[in-house]
This record gives structure tokens, C-alpha cells and sequence, in this order.
């Protein structure tokens, strides 16, 4: 699997630190950030594979950022997998019907993590 780029939202710096560290320890370069703003900046400045948000983040929320992404042309293929907390019956479903490519809950399974986040990539035809 080729290394990829990829911008981690989340606002709790303990499950940042950990995504960030696992997926670097696989030679993936990740961007991170903590709010809606701090996202948006980085996809302004960077080109990435794949996008990892939290639902719950300062400035809008995840789903706010899937919002301003699939309104944008340069950004709008971008795969983007909710990692949250939300697991409850339908959270999935409601999560892919706002515009996320993918749904993963926490606490997440460091032992398949990085193999799954690879997947979704690779559903949308970006080679891994």
C-alpha cells in the first residue's frame, strides 16, 4: 500500500494523537486538525487521499465541513469517513446520506484501522 495524505479533524487530542500516531507508524503523512476552520485551511493548502472527521468538531461539525467539500469542484471526489462516537441504530445510515463516503465508530480497532481507512481509498479508484 502506497503511503497516503490524509486530514484528520477531531477535537479531543488524545484520539488524535492516537489515529495520528498509528497511521504514521504505517508511513502515512496525516494533517491534523481541530475545527471546521483549521480543516478548511489545510484543504486550501494541501492535496489529500482521503479526509477523517469527527462529527462533533468546533465550527459546524463535520457534517458542515462534508457540506462546504461536496460544494466545492476541486474537492468534491474526496473521500470522507466519519470517525465517531455516534453508534447508535441509524447513525451510520444518516452519516452516508449527509455525504460521507464511509462510517467508522469509537473506540476504533487499532489492529484493522489502518487497513480500513485504506479501503475506502481504494473505493474511490485512488490507488493505495
Amino acid at each position: 500500500m502506497s503511503a497516503l495524505a490524509i486530514l484528520l479533524v477531531e477535537d479531543n487530542l488524545l484520539n488524535r494523537r492516537l489515529v495520528r500516531d498509528l497511521l504514521e507508524h504505517h508511513g502515512h503523512h496525516v494533517v491534523d486538525a481541530s475545527t471546521v476552520d483549521e480543516a478548511w485551511a489545510a484543504l486550501q493548502a494541501e492535496t489529500f487521499d482521503i479526509g477523517l472527521l469527527d462529527v462533533q468538531i468546533p465550527g459546524g461539525g463535520g457534517t458542515r465541513l462534508v457540506e462546504r467539500v461536496r460544494a466545492t469542484p476541486l474537492l468534491a471526489r474526496l473521500p470522507l469517513v466519519a470517525v465517531t462516537a455516534f453508534a447508535m441504530d441509524g447513525d451510520r445510515e444518516r452519516l452516508l446520506a449527509q455525504g460521507f463516503d464511509g462510517y467508522v465508530s469509537k473506540p476504533i480497532d487499532t489492529r484493522t484501522f489502518v487497513a480500513l481507512i485504506a479501503s475506502f481509498v481504494s473505493k474511490q479508484g485512488v490507488p493505495t
